[in-house]
């Protein structure tokens, strides 16, 4: 990896965002009609490789089922309001009528209800009953609190989900997860993260992780690099964790440990870079918050936005770009990128002549900063 002095005693990495790299065309093309956008994960299928993040500005138990029945994978956030009111409607309504000076502060109070076990039971429950794959999301320090919760509940898939998440967390003070000993006495495969360089991955692939998540989540809503002085150019990030993937995969002897985007895509164009950069799938969060049924009507947020001791986040308005179908599969009526993603990928990968996803991260990439 380049290194670059940035003064007499410090050196620094070069890094991209997604903004700096392109793909670039092959001699083959192909008809879309014709490209797999298919996606697994252990014994789950999805047509489409696509997690809506687990923020309620995104996912409510009837979103995360429309989702799932369009291809994608809903994950509900075991800490928002769904889990802290029997009724969050008016919560949800308040906050998206709260002025932006008042609105951090509002968010704390709101949120400081607790959570209930019983609601995570019925949420979860709730989406089981629609038939489709259900997942739901717990942070670091909430999941050895809720973990069996969330089992019992008959989740399908578990997603430990933060900031920063390490396999080898300190603490002076309290007990940390083991995450190799919680991922091992589990039924359920586990998705954690984040991380954003290929150390910090290898160590969570070597969790027992199905898969990991790339980047810091929060997206258009996070002010981390702001508040803590933290932040990942996603392009790096991405083939740097998918490195090592593959050399995790030679550790253990062929164990394929899933890489899943979760930041910086603000447009289908993102999409297209993190596959190309490795990632096997996307987790969404902004994009799909400007769908019509989503619970922010209209405004973002994530868990960051009301953190009880120090906010990294901020409500954002995002509008209203179409419905949930409209944003994932078309058709589009914007040549802005934020509907029909899906269809925008086939495009991609039938334009640079490949068939499926695997196969899409072999495409070349150039380094070309979008004002060049």
């Amino acid at each position: 990896m380049t290194e670059i002095e940035i003064g007499r005693n410090k050196r620094a990495h070069r890094s991209w965002a997604f903004d700096d790299v392109a793909v670039v065309p092959s001699r083959r093309t192909r008809d879309p009609k014709d490209v797999s956008t298919t996606w697994n994960i252990d014994a789950y299928s999805f047509d489409l490789p696509v997690l809506a993040a687990p923020m309620d500005s995104v996912v409510s138990p009837d979103t995360a089922i429309a989702i799932g029945k369009l291809g994608g994978l809903g994950v509900l956030d075991l800490e928002g309001l769904w889990t802290r009111y029997e009724d969050p409607s008016k919560a949800l309504g308040e906050i998206a009528k709260l002025a932006p000076e008042a609105a951090t502060a509002r968010m704390q109070q709101l949120y400081s209800e607790p959570i209930k076990a019983e609601l995570i039971r019925d949420r979860l429950a709730q989406i089981r009953s629609a038939g489709v794959t259900v997942a739901g999301a717990l942070s670091p320090q909430r999941t050895a609190e809720f973990h069996e919760a969330v089992v019992k509940a008959g989740v399908d898939l578990f997603v430990i989900r933060g900031t920063t998440v390490s396999a080898e967390h300190v603490s002076q003070t309290a007990e940390s997860l083991n995450l190799k000993e919680f991922i091992y006495e589990l039924d359920v495969p586990v998705i954690v993260g984040g991380a954003a360089t290929y150390t910090a991955a290898l160590h969570l692939m070597r969790t027992g992780a199905a898969g990991v998540l790339v980047g810091f989540g929060g997206g258009a809503a996070s002010t981390t690099r702001k508040v803590l002085g933290i932040h990942a150019p996603m392009a790096t990030a991405v083939a740097d964790v998918a490195g090592a993937r593959r050399d995790y995969m030679d550790e253990s002897g062929g164990r394929y440990v899933h890489v899943i985007a979760d930041g910086g895509l603000g447009t289908s164009g993102d999409i297209v870079k993190a596959i190309a950069c490795g990632a096997d799938a996307v987790m969404l969060g902004s994009v799909l918050a400007r769908a019509t049924e989503a619970p922010g009507q209209g405004w973002h947020w994530g868990q960051e936005a009301f953190h009880p001791e120090l906010p990294r986040g901020s409500r954002v308005k995002v509008g209203t770009s179409g419905t949930l179908e409209q944003i994932l599969l078309g058709p589009s009526s914007s040549a802005e990128g934020t509907t029909n993603l899906i269809g925008a990928l086939k495009r991609a990968m039938a334009t640079t002549g490949y068939s499926d996803l695997k196969e899409f991260q072999r495409v070349d990439v150039v380094v070309a900063p979008y004002n060049s």
